[in-house]
Order: structure tokens, then sequence, then C-alpha cells
């Protein structure tokens, strides 16, 4: 009771007030712009998180992050374009919802699943987190290093697309995190005698580089605006939130899936959508309306993806370990404010955690009324430009990333990484591993050595402790599932020729 207190405290100070405006508003704007991406939001306001205290700082980026899943079903329900990656499902019925005259009752639905799969994924995050720290407190770094191990082999495999694309970004992520002073040893490594690279790689022109100013140069790129409809009129803005209830088996089962995928790493958001929605049309009582303007379809999307937007944070708290980029630019705001996360976080700052767990009710509402209010207002942005909107972009980026040390060689960074991005990006090869890696392979590195010097070199170390074991079999297993399968699939087809 007294840590639920003293998280209200933490909450009502300016400060957090604003975070939370500015990150709800933000969050909204960045997926109602077709082409934009969370990841380049949160990459954009994460050099001004830095500036401010560690609640605030950590709830804008959370805004921008859980707003822009919200936002991102305005251009999918209205334009047929994913206002967010996470998105694409929404178009299946949100779209032809739309064009029956509703497109006000499709939003509704849309911002009304989205709050409830938000709200039981909070619920969920304030129950499994602490049980997870619990748990992990008996690891030592040979667990460490293997629950790493996992997780670095679940972002890879989840980016099935492109395995040896995956393998190369985190890879050279991983390479980045190696650059500079070696704290162990106290050496210098890859700096060439550079005095600007004793302090490594530094992540936040990384992020705003692939991310931002990446998505800036296809803005640029784009010469017209979709065309928006003028008229958003129809069924009240608030019959979605009824509407919903309708459909408490798709619910309860869609935000199931969203909270357990939001655990696993690498997986997240898109893999419970389409899990969520391939089961929603399966145990449906009319699934021939699926991808036609059914509402249950359009639901069993949103409540999914936003079951998710708390979950993901539990590997972040309770084991230090981001599972996705988007948490790794989360993990930077701890770290640069001496806040550790880990089993020790709840016990040493248990008034930041529930500050943290409060602010994220009032953000969902936040967001909640800042669409209902503003919706008519908002849609509009999606007829801007592409290229204004790019520019600013690039703008905000390289102001972003000089102002946080104002460093020259932060800007070039930044647009070292915004060519490799556009590259990436053009060549269909994933972003997010090398971020990962950047974060995880140095904690990697520091583990194994650790449990090294534990064992005296004696490797069998990580099979004779249980925990370790079994996280290391869990990462071969998904490996050779994966493998398993690829050849399975990818074995030509034999077909014998009938006599002439």
């Amino acid at each position: 009771m007294d840590s639920i207190l003293l998280g209200f405290q933490e909450v009502m100070h300016w400060q957090v007030i604003l975070a939370l405006l500015l990150g709800a508003t933000a969050g909204i704007l960045v997926g109602a712009i077709p082409g934009m991406e969370p990841a380049g939001g949160m990459a954009i306001a994460l050099p001004f998180s830095l500036t401010m205290e560690p609640l605030p700082g950590i709830i804008l980026l959370l805004g921008c992050y859980g707003g822009a899943w919200y936002g991102g079903a305005i251009p999918a329900i209205l334009i047929k374009v994913p206002g967010t990656p996470v998105n694409v499902l929404t178009t299946y019925d949100g779209y032809p919802l739309g064009r029956k005259g509703q497109p006000m009752r499709a939003l509704s639905i849309a911002y009304s699943s989205s709050f409830i799969g938000g709200i039981l994924s909070i619920m969920a995050l304030i129950f499994l987190a602490p049980v997870m720290a619990r748990f992990a407190s008996n690891f030592g770094p040979p667990e460490y290093a293997m629950v790493m191990l996992l997780a670095s082999v679940s972002v890879i495999l989840a980016h099935h697309q492109n395995i040896p694309g995956a393998i190369l970004t985190f890879a050279l992520g991983a390479f980045c995190g190696t650059v500079g002073f070696e704290a162990p040893h106290n050496t210098l490594r890859y700096t060439f005698d550079q005095t600007w690279l004793i302090g490594g790689i530094p992540m936040v022109p990384m992020v705003i580089g692939l991310f931002a100013l990446s998505q800036a140069f296809v803005l640029l790129e784009t010469k017209n605006p979709p065309k928006v409809p003028k008229d958003i009129s129809g069924t009240g803005r608030f019959v979605g939130l009824f509407e919903v209830f309708r459909y408490r088996a798709t619910v309860i089962r869609s935000s199931l899936i969203g909270l357990v995928m939001g655990l696993l790493p690498g997986v997240g958001e898109f893999g419970a959508q389409f899990l969520s929605y391939s089961l929603a049309r399966r145990f449906s009582k009319k699934p021939e309306e699926f991808g036609k303007g059914s509402p249950e379809g359009l639901v069993a999307s949103e409540v999914s993806i936003n079951a998710c937007t708390s979950t993901v944070l539990v590997p972040l708290l309770a084991l230090g370990i981001p599972a996705d980029p988007l948490m790794a630019m989360l993990l930077a705001v701890f770290m640069i404010h001496n806040i550790i996360p880990g089993p020790q976080l709840f016990v040493e700052h248990a008034d930041f955690i529930s500050g943290l767990y409060i602010s994220l009710f009032l953000l969902n509402i936040f967001v909640m009324i800042l669409l209902l209010a503003f919706t008519k207002y908002i849609v509009k942005l999606s007829s801007i430009t592409p290229r204004v909107i790019g520019a600013a972009i690039m703008v905000l980026g390289f102001i972003g990333t000089y102002t946080q040390n104002f460093r020259l060689t932060d800007a070039f960074f930044t647009l070292a990484f915004a060519i490799v991005g556009r590259f990436m990006l053009k060549n269909g090869v994933p972003a997010f591993p090398m971020v990962v890696g950047l974060v995880l392979g140095p904690m990697l590195e520091m583990r194994l050595k650790q449990s090294m010097s534990l064992s005296q070199g004696d490797v069998t170390i990580f099979f004779t402790r249980p925990l370790a074991a079994l996280f290391l079999a869990f990462a071969i297993l998904a490996v050779a599932i994966f493998t398993w399968q690829h050849l399975k699939h990818s074995k030509p087809k034999t077909q014998t020729a009938g006599p002439s």
C-alpha cells in the first residue's frame, strides 16, 4: 500500500503529466501518419527523454510506443494503408466496414478494442513482472548468459523471411558494441587511435539513423499524399465500446494470445495479431464475413496488438533483457539514470515501479480521450504531403542527435546509419537485430566472461547448472525446429512421369 501511495506521488508531478500528454499525442500522430513507425517516433524522442527525470523520460517513450498502435488504425480503416506495420490485418475488416458508410463506427471499435487490450496488458505486467523477478533472483552469470543467448536466437528467428540478413545485422550490432573502452581489462578495442571512438558506437545516433532518418528518406521520395475521406461521420463515436463486448470470447482469446506473445522476444505484435485473427475466424459463427467488414475480425486484430504493449516490458523489468529494439531504447533511459532493471529493481525502486504502473493506466486513458475527442482533426494528418513530414523528421532527428552531447561526430554517425538503414529498407534486410545486437552483445560477452571466470575456464558450467542448461536447450531446440521446417518446405517435390 505504501508503494502505491509513493507511486501516486511520483505521478503527480508536472513533468510526468506533461510527458503523458506529449507521449500520447506523439504516439497517435506517429500512428496516424502513413510511412511512420513507432521505432522512428521513439528514436526522435529518445535524446529528449534522456534530459528528463527517469519516470517522465520512460513515459514519453512508452507514449510514442503505445499511442502509435492506437493511431495506426486510423489510416488502416480510412485509406487501407496501415499506420504501423502491425496494423495490416486491421485493413482487412476495418476498411470494408468504413466503406459501408460507417467509418466512425469502425474507428470506435478499433479504439475500444485497443483500450481493453492495453488495460489487460498492464494488469498482466503488474502480476507477471514481480513473479519473474523472484524467479530470476536465483540467476547467476551462466543463467543470464543463456537467457541472453535464447533472446538473441529468438530475435533472429523472428525474421524468418531473411535469416541470413538478421544474423548479419545482429553480428554487426554486436561488433559495434565491442568498440571503445573495455572496462574489465582497461583496454581499447577497435578505436584505431581515434579519440572519438573511445566511448564506443553510441546507441542514440544508431536508432535515429536506422529508424527515423531512413523512414524520412522514403517519405522524401514519395510525391503524392493518399486521399482521405472528407466525411467520417456516421454511427456515434462511443458505440464501439459497447459493441466490443458482444464478442467476449474473441476478446478473451485475443487478449491471452497477445499477453503470451508479448513475453516472447522477437515475436510480439506481429505473431499475436496473425494468430488471433486466424483463431477468431476459425471459431466465429460468421467466418464468411471476415475480410468483408466483420467487427469481430477488427476486434481480434486490435485487442491482440495492444495486449502485447505492456507484457513486452516484463523481460526488461525483471531480467534487464530487451525483447526488441524498442525496449532497448527504454533500457538506455534506465541505464543513463542508473536504474538497473532486474530482480533488485522491485526492491530498490518500488516507488518508481508503482509510478510506472499508474502512468501506464493513465497513458491508455489519455490516448482514448484524445482519439475520441479529436479524431476528425487527426485524420487530416494522413493527407499531409509525405515530403513535408520527411523533411521535418530529418530536422528533428539531427537536432536530437546533436543536442544530446553537442558532438559533431554523433551527427556523422546518424547520417551513416541513415544511409545503412535506407539500404536495408530497400533490400529487405531487417534493421531491428542490429540494435538488439548492440545492446545484448556486450551484455552477453560480459556474462560469458564472468561464467568462465567462475568455472575457471570450464565450459561445462552451462550444462551442469540446471537453469542454464534448460535455457541453452531451448535455444538449440528453437534453431533445430526452424531448420527442420525450412528443410521440409524447401525440399523439391519429385514428379513421377507417366507413360507417354
